[in-house]
């Protein structure tokens, strides 16, 4: 061989394998390869340098070699795994060839080479499947990646949650609710343990595209799976984001079902839902809350009792207006009389107090309560 000019034979095969692609013979490079592998001191093939294996999956691929190239896969495995030693998944020739097939941008005759495998009953190897994962989550076909995975579990191999969260993750970004819910009940099934990550990137990313109705859904396939901690924010997350979007008796409803469940809601769930009535003017739903949490006893803050007497001096419900003024009075809570001094102005200025007399004597003397309190009798 230094007759020829070559320093070992590893340049040989490198320089050997050009020659047969560039002519055509594929028949030869396969026998090259496989050749080359058997020799004895031969660990892998990675000394052919990413360079040959794109000239080798560049030539099958535009020859329409694809069956070709599977087959060339298969019996560089078999030979792979006689040795002595575990070859490392990165290493072997199918990891190779499928890998320059991407960076190539042959994706999908990259997924056709895995599908021809199977198709000959082979075992195709998880990296080599972890591959074309990452090219479809940077491409962002995360449908296709969901459908891999699924085919990638019922080979009987499972990825690691660190490759479900990244999935997962890429399916958010591209909006592809659909795919990051099915790849979370492959994770789930799969009987992973750590599945924290996957399900706040899902509901993160629920919240920030205001999907509130995709929450409620996802939130209830989840409960009692004792490796998803579920706590009162994840409610309070979809409540407020149905009172975003105004979409209130979907927000009411979680919230009574968050009650049935046994989760304990805070002053967070009830500022969300007295906002959300606010904004819709929906003042009599902020009454009957205070009447239900008047009757639970919760702790109140400032801005949980500022937000009820604001909502009820606008809805008119004086009466109520004066029980959480009480109530601040009690626990010693400063409250800004201004604000809700102007909440009366704006939108009870013409009330008259003798026509309210007749109607209704105890909401004129609850009118009145409130005025002497408010400095609006002065």
């Amino acid at each position: 061989m230094d007759a020829l000019g070559f320093d070992d034979k590893r340049a040989f095969f490198r320089s050997l394998i050009s020659g047969y692609l560039k002519s055509g013979n594929f028949n030869s490079v396969a026998s090259s390869i496989l050749r080359a592998l058997k020799e004895n001191n031969c660990k892998d093939l990675t000394f052919l340098g990413g360079e040959t294996f794109t000239e080798i999956a560049n030539g099958f691929v535009r020859s329409g070699w694809i069956k070709d190239l599977a087959t060339l896969i298969i019996e560089a495995q078999k030979v792979e795994s006689s040795k002595e030693f575990v070859l490392a998944a990165e290493n072997s020739v199918g990891f190779g060839i499928v890998n320059a097939c991407i960076g190539l941008g042959f994706l999908d005759k990259a997924h056709s080479i895995v599908d021809e495998m199977n198709a000959q009953g082979a075992s195709v190897g998880l990296g080599v499947y972890t591959s074309i994962l990452k090219a479809y989550c940077k491409e962002q076909r995360t449908a296709e990646a969901a459908q891999l995975v699924t085919e990638i579990s019922s080979s009987g191999l499972q990825l690691d949650f660190g490759s479900y969260d990244s999935l997962i993750d890429a399916s958010m970004t591209a909006q592809d609710f659909q795919s990051a819910f099915s790849l979370f009940r492959d994770m789930r099934e799969a009987r992973l343990p750590n599945l924290k990550t996957s399900y706040l990137t899902i509901m993160t990313g629920l919240v920030e595209n205001h999907r509130p109705e995709l929450m409620a859904s996802f939130l209830d396939s989840v409960i009692g799976d004792p490796r998803i901690e579920i706590a009162t924010h994840d409610w309070n997350s979809i409540i407020h984001a149905f009172c975003k979007v105004g979409r209130l008796e979907d927000a009411r409803r979680t919230y009574h079902l968050m009650v049935f469940l046994r989760f304990e809601p805070n002053y967070q769930t009830y500022l969300s839902l007295i906002n959300g009535y606010v904004s819709s003017e929906k003042y009599f739903s902020v009454l009957l809350l205070w009447t239900e949490v008047r009757r639970k006893g919760i702790s109140f803050d400032h801005d949980l009792v500022d937000a009820f007497l604001y909502a009820l001096v606008k809805g008119g419900f004086f009466d109520a207006a004066m029980q959480v003024i009480e109530k601040a009075q009690e626990l010693k809570i400063f409250i800004d009389k201004w604000r809700h001094k102007q909440a009366f102005m704006e939108t009870h200025k013409k009330l008259k107090l003798q026509k309210l007399r007749k109607r209704n004597f105890r909401k004129m003397e609850a009118v009145i309560a409130f005025k002497n309190w408010a400095g609006l009798n002065t």
